[in-house]
């Protein structure tokens, strides 16, 4: 904690948020995406947009894993978990993620058996304990998560049960960046860069990036000091006319990686083309399942499918997952669309834009 609270220092903060007001040429408008979700509600929470100079303007981007996952593939979970004999073992912010027609948590209202966990070893110990039950754990996550998922496949082999399965909708996160910054529309002139992700792929992730669209780049922790340090270095570079990625998260985040995480991730996932949300299909930014470990996909154990799945009429979660909305521009808004009754996945997570919105703007 104690390196922790040294970032949350109030004094520290008001110097960087000085030294940012200070940087020279700074008056131009400048536009910076914060891509995770973890970033933008730490922003809200912290009061940090009211203090930023005024012409710095903050862009959330798609780092809510949860969000992402589209209708599909949640209607995939829900027909799991109306199956005899299984048990849904999910993360907390994904059972009130709606699908096409309800979401997890209704499922269980209606008998389901959809448990909360905190890891998938949770479920690894669930399905131990139930042998007679086949236990699904929806793998939703990104690069911070996908080490502990395959982790625990890796440990269901050496345990030999056959009741544990996975459905894989795990995603990585260069590949809509690079959709994202291939589009002219958006206008961005730098990426505050996921801290958890950066952890596991390295900071040297987003070289290409930097390289190619000429993007500032800067991988920032989530306490105060970490996030105004991000957008001192974006802003310097900016008014520099430089690009490249600056490593602001040193504690956690090193130039490669977490090297024994990637080795587990490569072990038992392979990458391919999936579904985002607001974005579509894009490729290389999925992870299935090796053929070596087949055996684990709940899709083919349970003969599930994922269908194409409409947006809910008005939402827009999907503009706003691109940079192109910001959430009091949907129409349902604070109003259809609520924490209580959220229309779109955006208002559910505790990543989610929406959500932030709504706790910390209103």
């Amino acid at each position: 904690m104690k390196c922790a609270d040294e970032f949350r220092s109030r004094d520290l903060a008001e110097v960087l948020l000085q030294a940012l007001s200070a940087v020279p040429n700074s008056d131009r408008k400048i536009r910076i995406m914060e891509v995770c979700g973890t970033h933008t509600n730490a922003i809200f929470r912290h009061g940090l947009r009211s203090l930023l100079p005024k012409n710095i303007e903050l862009i959330s981007g798609p780092g809510c894993p949860v969000c992402v996952t589209p209708a599909g593939h949640v209607d995939a979970f829900i027909a799991a978990a109306r199956l005899d004999g299984v048990i849904i073992a999910t993360f907390g912010d994904l059972i009130r993620v709606p699908g096409s027609s309800g979401s997890l948590a209704q499922a269980r209202e209606q008998g389901a058996r959809v448990e909360i966990v905190y890891s998938p070893m949770d479920g690894l110990q669930l399905a131990q304990a139930e042998t007679d039950q086949i236990v699904v754990f929806p793998a939703v996550g990104f690069e911070t998560t996908a080490p502990t998922i395959a982790a625990t496949i890796l440990e269901t082999e050496r345990l030999g049960l056959n009741n544990f399965c996975v459905i894989s909708a795990g995603k990585v996160m260069p590949p809509p960046l690079e959709l994202l910054m291939a589009d002219p529309d958006l206008n961005i002139d730098g990426l505050l860069c996921p801290g958890h992700v950066s952890a596991i792929i390295g900071a040297d992730a987003y070289k290409p990036l930097a390289e190619k669209y000429n993007i500032s780049c800067a991988v920032a922790g989530f306490e105060p000091a970490d996030i105004v340090s991000g957008l001192l270095s974006l802003t310097r570079q900016i008014c520099d006319d430089t690009a490249r990625v600056d490593n602001c998260y040193t504690r956690v985040v090193t130039e490669s990686g977490n090297q024994r995480a990637q080795q587990l991730v490569n072990e038992v996932f392979t990458i391919e083309d999936t579904e985002w949300r607001g974005l579509g299909i894009i490729p290389g930014s999925g992870l299935g399942l090796r053929d070596g470990y087949k055996k684990y996909d709940a899709f083919a154990r349970l003969d599930l499918h994922v269908e194409p799945a409409p947006e809910p009429k008005g939402c827009k979660c999907g503009d706003i997952l691109k940079g192109r909305l910001l959430p009091p521009a949907c129409p349902l808004y604070g109003k259809r669309c609520t924490p209580l009754q959220p229309i779109g996945p955006c208002m559910v997570s505790s990543e989610g834009t929406c959500a932030a919105y709504y706790r910390y703007w209103e």
